[in-house]
């Protein structure tokens, strides 16, 4: 009798741990992978934590900078890739890609200086231009003095911390400086990465937080949620209109709001230097990329559901990290751009 039931037992438990397998493959090929920018890695961090416990699907991104995330969506070994410098049209369809925005938010020039607090430096763009060019190298140099008046400012070599690797953060802040400084433009130019004329190099926003903790004279710039989370010191900068503004989501909201999506062809749109008396002027929006032709449509479908939670979901989460979250007029652009561009390999439409 019990010679004649192992069997049965034996195939009960072998079906159990096969439909287990499957199950376990399965969430495997739910799971999405991405890889770039360190800009937006804070709010896409906490969406996907709070993605995962709703949906139990798992996001995997790697916070490399956007060079990374850029050559890594071109070899296909993420299912998306992140920048903070949006690709041309040109660029785009050279690659077979398409891109599409996330959120806006700032960079924002951080300082370590005993006695100086959040908010009390102020810094015009020629200054902030010359400090980084290494034309200004002490803090007490008459044009920073001339405008920090009534607060002493030490005689002290100024240390220049910028990003070591390809980065979209790199790409906004010399793309600020290549519009408001014609020495900057001339002599190092925007890019991902550039020929720095002075200073230290640190991998991400969080190796230029660290070297800025550490040395004191220093000044480096990052996105503003690894300035809040890390207590530095940010300064003020002088805006277009003229004023001395803050970096907060209302100044970057102010910003975006000069963003015209619907005229920017494959959502391609840099929001420096825009006008407004309340704007940050070195405000920018991050971009997903992804290629237009899906060798796994299943796969590219969960990236694009995750997205589409986000937008729906996330804009608390945004706004507490002090990123702008996308309106829903540019949504739903954003939803229309996957309907028309994105195919499986047999040419049906991805997202419906």
């Amino acid at each position: 009798m019990m010679m004649n039931r192992f069997p049965a037992l034996a195939t009960v438990l072998g079906l159990a741990a096969a439909l287990a397998a499957l199950a376990g493959r399965d969430a495997q090929a739910r799971d999405i992978t991405g890889a770039g920018a360190t800009f937006p890695y804070p709010i896409y961090a906490r969406w996907a934590d709070a993605y995962s416990k709703e949906t139990g699907v798992r996001l995997n991104y790697q916070s490399i900078g956007s060079g990374g995330g850029i050559a890594q969506i071109k070899a296909r070994t993420v299912n998306f890739g992140a920048s903070d410098l949006p690709l041309t049209p040109a660029q785009l369809d050279a690659a077979g890609l398409i891109q599409f925005p996330t959120v806006v938010g700032g960079v924002v020039p951080v300082v370590k200086l005993s006695g100086i607090r959040a908010g009390e430096l102020k810094l015009t763009p020629e200054v902030l231009a010359g400090i980084f060019l290494g034309r200004i190298t002490r803090w007490n140099d008459a044009a920073l003095v001339s405008l920090n008046a009534g607060r002493p400012l030490p005689d002290k070599a100024i240390t220049v911390v910028h990003r070591s690797d390809g980065s979209g953060t790199t790409a906004i802040f010399t793309n600020y400086l290549s519009k408001v400084s014609p020495a900057w433009k001339a002599q190092v130019g925007s890019s991902t990465s550039v020929r720095w004329p002075a200073g230290l190099g640190g991998k991400g926003n969080e190796g230029v937080a660290a070297y800025v903790q550490q040395i004191e004279g220093s000044i480096g710039y990052v996105e503003l949620a690894y300035a809040l989370q890390n207590n530095m010191t940010s300064t003020l900068l002088r805006n277009r209109a003229g004023g001395f503004v803050a970096p907060s989501i209302a100044t970057f909201a102010s910003a975006a709001g000069y963003a015209e999506w619907d005229k920017a062809a494959g959502f391609y749109l840099m929001l420096t230097d825009q006008p407004g008396e309340t704007t940050w002027p070195i405000s920018g929006a991050t971009f997903i990329l992804m290629h237009k032709r899906q060798a796994n449509p299943e796969t590219a479908r969960e990236v694009l559901k995750f997205f589409a939670w986000c937008y729906e979901n996330g804009d608390e989460m945004a706004k507490k990290l002090d990123y702008v979250p996308l309106p829903g007029n540019v949504v739903q652009l954003i939803r229309q751009h996957w309907q028309a561009n994105l195919r499986g390999g047999d040419g049906n439409v991805v997202w419906r």
